[in-house]
């Protein structure tokens, strides 16, 4: 049991350190860009887990170091959900209904992409 919570440890700082890198970017817009494209890469990526995993063995650690680890400690839903509310409160409303959903749907659509991605590359 110590094993899988290392690994997902080990994992979520990776994950988490690659959102931090992503934060650097220098953009300056009212529109969180930066967090809409971090949730987009992540459920790209998680959905090309999947998509390998399906096809291609990976043990049940690895698969926790990389969905629940690494995706987990990399998406952003958290803040993703914090941007979306204060657009709303600072009254941009149309910005913030837009941020959500694009949010959304452009994240589900990479989850299935990502599957599709994974399972091609076996």
């Amino acid at each position: 049991m110590l094993i899988q919570f290392v690994m997902v440890g080990l994992g979520g700082a990776l994950g988490s350190m690659l959102r931090y890198l992503i934060s650097l970017i220098p953009v300056n817009n009212t529109f969180p860009f930066l967090t809409l494209i971090t949730n987009l890469l992540g459920a790209l990526l998680i959905g090309f887990i999947v998509g390998l995993s399906d096809n291609l063995f990976i043990s049940k650690k690895f698969l926790l170091f990389l969905k629940t680890g690494v995706c987990g400690g990399f998406t952003t839903f958290s803040t993703f959900s914090l941007e979306a509310v204060q657009l709303f409160q600072c009254g941009e409303h149309f910005l913030g209904t837009i941020y959500a959903i694009l949010s959304v749907i452009l994240c589900l659509l990479g989850i299935i992409l990502g599957e599709y991605l994974g399972r091609l590359a076996v």
